[in-house]
Order: structure tokens, then C-alpha cells, then sequence
């Protein structure tokens, strides 16, 4: 056989044709291996017989004798579970609860991790369940049953303790009757059953049900089921009161594997030390940026840029990415869009309710953005008041405006209104209206004042910024108290300050001055509407916006960022596999 290869080689190598190069040669492709005799007789798939007809060798996979074979005792043959030692365990366990804690941590691939085993069960005030109960007290022979433990000691506990769980309950049913749009049916079987109990229902206006329909949280839930990362924006004057906590506690619950970080937009309208002192408390609890959502002139936007592109690294599996912002009405959830690709692809207005369903925004070749209608998540302690001193409503709805401009006053310091509309000092909200009505020339028939018309403005002033106010973190105040206490009683010393010259004093005391003008304003409202505050601090004091402009804080855009990415973004996220490990100035996400 192999004289024959070696011919064959030898006539094709000398290059001699005698007409019999397409004839097979013996020993080159004659033969058939043992692979090919296998498949040609599974192919067949025939049973063979004897001369009286019964089968004597089967066809493939149709015999009816057991197989003579002993499944091998391997507890892999039954499931996929696997042994870990119970040190290894603990370990592991105290680093997952570490990571857990620290909110710039990811967790990727949680799916491919026994999580139950993990995370041990607990009882409702937080005990292991394990740890309070021995195995050896549970199982075998030394094993016993507990006394019941009674929370009551008496049955007048017991019942007190009983209405207090049926008041829990109606408003745990009032608070899905809200989530389900079936508010109004609830509040028809209130009134019935005041009415059964002799008192009087108060009436209240339908627009502060605004938000919390059953078609807007469908558009909610809808955004969060599709998106990825989750930017929840808040004013960062109240930055607690426009906080979700209802949407963070389901998605906490529901979807932990979703990535959620806090946007604090309009930080133009507060001082740079009370925004940056938000960032530090909220970064606590997760990450947190602040914004300036503005196309020309816009401050974070490099910083949320590189965050984004950060989580878009964490997913390099997946080949796009989606990122929704949700929030309550009117804190600037289409302006940041715009913001980020530095022109109006989000229909925007300065009141609530302008985004009406949730549409999809492509900022980069692999992040999309999603825009959510504003919500206002049912709560049992807001009033009509915070409702609407929030922006959750349109002021120009509301039917008697007049009576909710004394809660915006509170939150205001009196010289900051009697500046913005250079008026006198006032006694009561209503001889404030009749200024402001006679100066700006709002009058009815018969002389009297236009207060509707008055209070419609301060509302809307208040609401967009024209009036300075602003919620402080809590322990702000009182670092800012002590600090001036501190500048207050110290003494300098005589000698120094005689061999200074003349223009180096002025300028301290300049700088000095603006430093306590710029505390006072953090300190926040302290009783806006005092008649006795003398005109001369009035006359010698400045405002929050002048204060701001002395501090450098003007709402500029970061230059380190803002305008490279912008050339990103016009060529839709060519460089979008940039570095994305880089830290920033607001927020880094590791990859754990």
C-alpha cells in the first residue's frame, strides 16, 4: 500500500499525467476507518435475526434488557450543589455584608451566588433566627419548646394593642388604594363613614390627586422594569421632600440589582457650601452628583457623563444600557436630558406635568436615556401645602391661592421678599398681598386689592427661583452658630494689626463681613415674618444670589469635562470604550 502512495507522489511531484490522476489508488481513500463504520451503522439502525426470525441483537437504543451497571454514589449526578466549609462561609458572609454597606460598591452577577444561604433569615427586629436558636435546642434529644412570649401583660394592652394594628392597617389600604388609582373610592368610603359618626368630611380640590393616578405609576413601573441604572432627581432646595422613598424601598425589595444614584439639580439656587453639604449627607446612603441642567451653561455634566460610562464598563456584557430619570414633577428631569446632549430633544416647560408618557432618548451609541412623567408618592404626612410648595401642581389650578402663600413665607426670610419686590417690612401675609398688589398695580373695582392675582405670582415666584430659600442639612446650623461664635470672640493681636497697612485691613474686614452674611443665610428661615426686625440690617444685608456671586458659584460648567464630551455625543459614542475607571469628581462605582 504504501508503494503505491509513494508512486502516486513521485508522478505527481515529476508532474506526469497518464490519465489515471482521478482513479483511486489502493490504500489512499479505499479504506474506512472505525468512526466511519460506526456512523454507517447507527445510520442503518437495523436489528439482527436468525433463521427462525427472533432478534438476537437490537437495534440501537430500542433494547428491553436492563443494562448490568451501578450508578456511581456522586451527590453531582442529582443537582448542582456544592459543599462549602462553614468557615469559608462566615467569611464570605462578612465580606459580601461589608461591600454591601459602602453604596459606591456594585455587586455584578448576583444570579450565580447562593444569596439564600448568604444572607441569613431574620425576625423583624433584625436577629439572626439561627443564633437565637441553637440546633441542639431545635433537633435531638435535648431539645424544647419555649414559653409563648405575650407582648401584652393585661387585656387592656391587648386591645390598645389591637386598635393600633387596625390603624396600621387602614393606612397600609389607603396607601395601595393610592398606588392602585382607586383613591377616589376610598375617600368615598371615608366621608360614608363620617358621616355615619356625625362629622363633617373636609372638601378638598381634586388637583392635588395630580401624580399619583394609576396611568402614571404604570408609566413608573414600566420605566424601571426597562432601565438599568436609575437617576433619581431632587431639588436641591428640599432635597428630602422631593426624595422617592417608596420607589427606593421597591426597588430595594424588588430589583436590588438595579443601580440607583441621586441627582441634585438647581444648585444654582442655593449657596455652594449648603449644596456641597447635601452631597456629603446624601453620599452616605448612595452616590449623589450635583446639576445645573442647563444646554449653554450647565454645571455637572462631565461628572454624570463619566458615572454613566462607568456603569456602561460594569455591563460591557450587555450592548446597550438604559438609564431613566424619575422624580416628582418639575424638578428637571427633561432639562438634564437636554442638558446632556446640549440640545431640546425633551419637551420642557416651567410647569408640572408637561411629560405625559415615558419616551426613549439615545444619548450615546451605548446608553440610552429614559424620561419619566413626574409622581408624587402617596404619603400620610404631606399636606396640601408641601404638595404644592414642592411644584408637584400647577398654581394656576388651585382655587384659592391666597391661603397657602403663608407657608411659602415661612420658608423665606423676610428681607430676602422685602428685596425681591422692594417693599416695606409687613406685618401678616395679608398686608404683604396688599403691598405687593398696590405696587405692582393689581387692583379690582372699588380700590380693593387683586390678592388671587398677588398670590397666583408669589407662588410661581417661589417656585422658580426668584425668591431665595432653601431646607439646610440637619447639624448645619449649628456647626455654622458655632464657627460664628468663634470668629466673634477673638481677640487679634494689637501689635500685628498696627504694622498692617491700611488696604490690607479693609480687605479682611470685607472678606470677614461677607463670611458672616454668607452664615447667617445658611442658617436658614428663622422666622421670616418678625415685624420688629430693624430696617438698618435690613437695609446692610445681602442676599443669597449676591452672596453666591462673591463665592464664585455661579452655576458654570465644569470645563474639565463638559465640552470633550460634547464632541462624544455629536459623533454618537464613538469613544464610548474610553477609560471608564477614572475617578470623578462626584461619584466612582468599583467593579466588585
Amino acid at each position: 500500500m504504501g508503494g503505491f502512495k509513494k508512486e502516486a507522489a513521485r508522478k505527481e511531484r515529476q508532474g506526469k499525467q497518464d490519465g489515471m490522476s482521478n482513479v483511486r489508488t489502493k490504500g489512499e481513500n479505499f479504506y474506512r476507518d472505525a468512526k466511519k463504520i460506526k456512523t454507517l451503522n447507527l445510520r442503518d439502525g437495523k436489528e439482527q435475526r436468525n433463521s427462525q426470525g427472533k432478534i438476537t441483537q437490537a437495534a440501537p437504543y430500542q433494547s428491553r434488557d436492563k443494562p448490568n451497571a451501578r450508578i456511581e454514589p456522586n451527590r453531582k449526578w442529582f443537582g448542582n450543589s456544592r459543599v462549602i466549609a462553614q468557615d469559608s462561609l462566615t467569611g464570605f458572609r462578612e465580606a459580601i455584608e461589608k461591600q454591601s454597606r459602602d453604596p459606591y460598591s456594585v455587586l455584578l452577577r448576583s444570579n450565580k451566588l447562593p444569596l439564600s444561604l448568604i444572607r441569613d433569615a431574620k425576625d423583624k427586629n433584625g436577629n439572626v433566627v439561627a443564633e437565637k436558636r441553637p440546633l441542639t435546642e431545635t433537633f435531638g434529644p435535648k431539645s424544647h419548646r419555649k414559653r409563648v412570649k405575650l407582648s401584652a401583660s393585661s387585656v387592656s394592652d391587648l386591645a390598645g394593642q389591637s386598635e393600633k394594628m387596625h390603624d396600621e392597617y387602614l393606612d397600609r389600604r389607603e396607601q395601595a388604594q393610592l398606588l392602585s388609582g382607586t383613591a377616589q373610592d376610598a375617600s368615598r368610603d371615608v366621608e360614608e363613614s363620617e358621616e355615619d359618626d356625625g362629622a363633617l368630611a373636609v372638601a378638598k380640590e381634586s388637583i392635588f390627586s395630580k401624580g399619583t393616578s394609576r396611568r402614571i405609576f404604570n408609566e413608573l413601573y414600566k420605566t424601571l422594569d426597562a432601565s438599568d441604572v436609575i437617576c433619581e432627581v431632587l431639588d436641591a432646595r428640599d432635597p428630602i421632600g422631593t426624595r422617592c422613598h417608596h420607589v427606593e424601598k421597591f426597588l430595594k425589595e424588588e430589583a436590588p440589582h438595579k443601580h440607583v444614584i441621586l441627582l441634585l439639580n438647581k444648585c444654582d439656587l442655593v449657596p455652594t457650601s449648603v449644596a456641597a453639604s447635601w452631597v456629603r449627607a446624601l453620599s452616605k446612603e448612595r452616590p449623589t452628583l450635583a446639576f445645573h441642567a442647563s444646554i449653554t451653561n450647565s454645571f455637572g455634566k462631565g461628572s454624570l457623563i463619566q458615572v454613566l460610562r462607568q456603569f456602561s464598563a460594569l455591563h460591557s456584557n450587555r450592548k446597550q444600557i438604559s438609564v431613566s430619570f424619575i422624580g416628582y414633577p418639575n424638578v428637571g428631569k427633561s432639562s438634564i436630558i437636554n442638558t446632556l446632549r446640549s440640545k431640546k430633544v425633551a419637551k420642557t416647560a416651567p410647569v408640572p406635568g408637561e411629560t405625559r408618557v415615558w419616551q426613549y432618548i439615545k444619548l450615546m451609541k451605548r446608553i440610552l436615556c429614559i424620561d419619566c412623567p413626574g409622581i408624587v408618592p402617596p404619603s400620610q404626612h404631606d399636606s396640601d401645602e408641601d404638595i404644592l410648595l414642592r411644584g408637584a401642581i400647577r398654581v394656576e389650578a388651585v382655587s384659592n391661592p391666597e391661603q397657602y402663600v403663608a407657608a411659602a413665607l415661612r420658608k423665606c426670610k423676610q428681607r430676602h421678599v422685602e428685596k425681591t419686590y422692594d417693599i416695606k417690612s409687613y406685618t401678616s401675609t395679608i398686608d404683604f398681598l396688599d403691598q405687593l398688589a398696590r405696587k405692582s398695580g393689581k387692583m379690582l373695582k372699588g380700590g380693593e386689592s387683586d390678592v388671587n392675582t398677588v398670590a397666583r405670582t408669589v407662588l410661581n415666584d417661589f417656585l422658580r427661583g426668584k425668591i431665595p430659600w432653601f431646607i439646610p442639612p440637619s447639624g448645619m446650623e449649628e456647626k455654622a452658630a458655632n464657627r460664628k461664635g468663634e470668629d466673634g470672640g477673638r481677640t487679634g493681636d494689637v501689635a500685628l494689626l498696627n504694622k498692617m497697612p491700611t488696604a490690607e485691613l479693609r480687605s479682611r474686614k470685607r472678606k470677614r463681613d461677607d463670611v458672616e452674611d454668607r452664615e447667617e443665610d445658611v442658617n436658614g428661615p428663622e422666622g421670616a415674618n418678625d415685624a420688629h426686625e430693624s430696617a438698618s440690617s435690613d437695609s446692610g444685608a445681602e442676599s443669597i444670589a449676591e452672596s453666591d456671586e462673591e463665592s464664585g458659584f455661579d452655576g458654570e460648567s465644569d470645563g474639565q469635562g463638559a465640552e470633550a464630551e460634547q464632541d462624544d455625543l455629536n459623533e454618537d459614542g464613538d469613544s464610548d470604550e474610553s477609560d471608564a475607571s477614572k475617578s470623578n469628581g462626584g461619584a466612582t462605582v468599583e467593579k466588585q
